[in-house]
């Protein structure tokens, strides 16, 4: 039980850690005006009220590191596991709790693609932290 709490702790803060770097980029893709350029409606104001249920939620995704899938390579492992958050933004916050559409289409066509890429860094993050501190 020990052991399973302890690794618990390791994958929800490599979780966290890659919801902050999410959110940072998504912030810095809409203040310098990319998600505009490219027609998304994308650029959220970075405060702690935007911040911390990000990272919260960052944390919680951060269990499915728990399952033992391509440990060897944290990039291959980080955009497999983002593909679980990835399918919960597209197909039902967006749709079902933000009323942005199907795929969050709503906030512009290029919305899907922006969804994946913020995923993928968040779990290539989380999965390149568990890779460095030896937590897999």
């Amino acid at each position: 039980m020990r052991h399973f709490a302890r690794n618990l702790c390791f994958v929800f803060s490599a979780g966290a850690l890659g919801g902050l770097a999410n959110s940072v980029a998504l912030w810095a893709a809409g203040k310098t005006g990319i998600t505009t350029a490219l027609g998304v409606k994308l650029a959220p104001a970075f405060n702690l009220l935007w911040l911390y249920p990000r990272i919260v939620w960052g944390g919680v995704w951060g269990a499915l590191f728990l399952i033992p899938l391509l440990n060897r390579s944290p990039v291959k492992r980080g955009l497999l596991m983002s593909v679980g958050p990835t399918l919960v933004q597209l197909g039902y916050i967006f749709p079902k709790v933000a009323n942005k559409g199907m795929l969050g289409l709503g906030l512009g066509t290029m919305t899907p693609l922006f969804v994946v890429l913020f995923n993928a860094i968040w779990g290539i993050t989380a999965a390149y932290w568990l890779s460095v501190t030896g937590e897999e």
